[in-house]
């Protein structure tokens, strides 16, 4: 191999390198490709998280435009948004509901029992704002891993036929909702409500 060759392949490895930093120095981690935009709600039999005898289907969200919020009570940013989301229920009638899991309820993360996790849900929604319709209980974290979630909060925005049109990742505040979130919500609650197959 000739000198030549000895630079050149180390120098066309550091621009390659250099090109791929700059992709991840510049972009944006909250945005990200979703396996799950643009389809329908993976199936779900899930229970209410303060009522076991209450459980929902991806037919419970049928029919009006949804925002799925993944949460949880351990979840620092996701304490920080429920004042912003429960502000945007009561002024601008937002319909939200929650996804919750808490992987302190896991044997092999913890021993919370379900009471315990009723209790800090309920304190943590008197004292920052309760923004939901109602509440999923993500009972094993499976829905979560179905929609393809890595953290919390994460925001599935889905359209009346029970299609995801949008995955957001990280909190909604106000700069996210009216620069975001807001534009297509509204367009989609101007979509007609189509029949819903049996």
């Amino acid at each position: 191999m000739n000198k030549s060759l000895w630079f050149a392949v180390p120098a066309v490895i550091f621009t390659l390198l250099v090109v791929f930093l700059f992709q991840g120095l510049f972009g944006d981690p909250r945005e990200r490709d979703s396996m799950v935009q643009g389809q329908p709600l993976p199936p779900f039999s899930l229970p209410d998280l303060m009522d076991w005898e209450t459980y929902y289907t991806e037919q419970s969200l049928l029919g009006e435009v949804t925002i799925l919020n993944v949460w949880g009570v351990w979840c620092v940013t996701c304490a920080v948004e429920l004042p912003y989301l429960t502000q945007l229920r009561e002024q601008q009638g937002v319909r939200f509901v929650g996804l919750y899991y808490d992987q302190d309820l896991d044997p092999d993360f913890g021993t919370k029992t379900l009471e315990r996790v009723r209790g800090e849900v309920s304190q943590m929604l008197r004292r920052l704002g309760d923004p939901y319709q109602f509440q999923i209980f993500d009972v094993v974290r499976d829905y979560s891993l179905d929609l393809g979630v890595t953290g919390a909060p994460e925001h599935f925005v889905i359209d009346k036929r029970g299609h995801i049109r949008m995955h957001h990742v990280g909190d909604i505040n106000e700069r996210v909702w009216k620069h975001k979130i807001k534009p297509l919500y509204e367009q989609l609650l101007n979509e007609p409500k189509l029949a819903v197959q049996p």
